[in-house]
Order: C-alpha cells, then structure tokens, then sequence
C-alpha cells in the first residue's frame, strides 16, 4: 500500500514538474513574442531620433548610437531661412486638428447614441454607409475636391483641409462611439428618467459622465488621424496653411541639390515625441476607454 501510495505521489509531483515547465515555455514565449513586436514597433523611431541628433557628415554612419550629436539639425529643421517653417506648420496642424476633432466630436456624439439607443427606419443603412466612408480611398476624391474649392477660392484655406478630414475621422469617431453606447445598461437612463429628468437631461447628466473614458480615446484617435494627414493637406494648403506632414515633405537642407535627411529626422521627432508623450501620460484612460463596454 506504501509502495502505491509513493508511486502516486512521485507521478503527481512528475506531472506537476511538467506543467511547470509548459507553463514557463508558455510565458516565455509570450514574453520574447512581446520583445520582438516592441523592437519591431520601436526600431525606426529610435533610428529617427538617433539621426535626428547625428552631424549631416555621419547621417549615413551605421553606429546605432548617439554618436557625432548635434543640435544644428533642429536648428535646420526651425530655419525661416532656408524655407523650412516648421513652427508656423506646427501651428496650422494643431488648429487644423484641433478643430476637426471638436467637430467630428460635436456630431459624432450625437450620431453614436441615435444608433445606438434608437430605433428607426434605415438605422442599419446609415451604419452602413458611414463604414463605407471610412473605406472609401481619399486619392479619389482629391481632384473633385481641388476643382471644387478652386471655384469658391477656397484653396490654400484652413476650411479647405478642415472639411474633409472631418469626413474621414467622422465615421471613425462615429463607429467607435456607437459600439459603447450600445453596451451601456438602459437602467442608468432609465433611472434618471423616472426621478425626473428629461430625455436631454439623462443624456448629460448621466450618459455623458459615462462615457468620458470613451470620449477621450476617440478624441485622441480623431486628433492622431487629423495631424497625420498628407494627401488633402498637400494638394490644397499653400506656404502659409501648410502642415507639418506637407512642411516635412518639402524641406530644404543647408547644402543644395542634397536631400535633408537628418533636418527631416528632427522635425519628424520634433512631430512625433508630443504625440508620444501624449498616449503615454494618458494610456490609463485610453485603455479604459478601449475596453468600456467589452463586459456588460
């Protein structure tokens, strides 16, 4: 009887050494595949900011370093001088963003909770036809649109960028919006109704408060969209409605006919690093709104 007893036990303790190792294989290799995506993911922007700070001589110095730093690229990248406004551009893509977001936010809010919460006729289309335009490839669209704002001498104007990228960020904002407001439990709105709130009343006082985490990724999403558009921003701003993305495309370098490589690299960190910073400082709420309404 000992002797079975000993023989279970040693098995128990094999079969358990063994699922201590699956299960430290398993974590493993879900920390070495999360090593390799960060790296991936991380490699050119890192590669960005090393060239960014590396003199024009060793731009093409395979150092993975910061090797040869300098500052005169920023310098480059900033300089009225050379036909590089970075700082106005700066500008023009923060209102230009700015203002895209608030709207598309204005009326993407709206739109979200009608699909969301009410029933009517055609509710299945119109979610429908605002997928579709959040597919629908903006290159075929970009000479209609300059022939358009031509004739109303709207090209080279904030509203002639401002417009369309409210039509591509609207669907985001409006898809992302509506698959949270449809988890959200009918009671809360229900409740505030019957202790006397108006249908208006419910919404900002209770629907809204609710959905803040869900507002805030979608505004971040919406802003990130808006700030990285190229295709509309370079047919129809000009020198003094550029963006960056348009203002980056076109720099200069300090020596002719040579492309600008390391001024381009500091304006795109200079780009880059505040949006960074931004989803970084902000990435509790960001998740939380991700994940509002994935559990009823």
């Amino acid at each position: 009887m000992s002797t079975l007893t000993q023989t279970s036990t040693e098995h128990a303790a094999a079969a358990k050494n063994v699922a201590l190792r699956r299960n430290r294989w398993a974590s493993s290799r879900t920390y070495i595949s999360a090593a390799i995506i960060v790296i991936w993911c991380l490699l050119p922007f890192y590669w960005m900011v090393v060239t960014a700070f590396r003199d024009v001589g060793y731009t093409f110095d395979p150092t993975p370093f910061f090797t040869h730093v300098t500052l005169d690229n920023f310098a480059t990248a900033f300089s009225s001088e050379m036909g590089n406004h970075l700082d106005r551009a700066l500008l023009n893509s923060l209102f230009i963003s700015g203002v895209t977001t608030v709207v598309a936010l204005l009326f993407g809010i709206f739109a979200a909770y009608a699909l969301a919460r009410l029933n009517f006729r055609g509710k299945f289309l119109v979610l429908g036809l605002i997928l579709g335009a959040s597919m629908f490839p903006g290159v075929a669209i970009v000479t209609p649109l300059f022939q358009l704002f031509t004739n109303i001498n709207w090209v080279g104007t904030y509203q002639a960028m401002i417009i369309p990228n409210i039509s591509f960020v609207l669907p985001l904002t409006v898809y992302t919006l509506t698959s949270f407001f449809r988890e959200m439990p009918w009671e809360l709105e229900e409740a505030a109704r019957i202790d006397g709130c108006t249908a208006g009343q419910a919404f900002r006082k209770v629907i809204m408060p609710l959905a803040a985490p869900a507002v805030f990724t979608t505004a971040i999403l919406a802003f990130i969209a808006a700030w990285n558009e190229y295709l509309i921003a370079s047919i129809l701003s000009n020198d003094a409605t550029q963006t960056v993305t348009v203002a980056i495309a076109s720099f200069a370098g300090s020596q002719p006919h040579q492309e600008p490589y390391t001024a381009v690299m500091a304006a795109g960190t200079v780009v880059t690093i505040p949006l960074v910073v931004l989803v970084l400082i902000f990435q509790r709420k960001i998740v939380s709104g991700l994940t509002a309404g994935a559990v009823k």
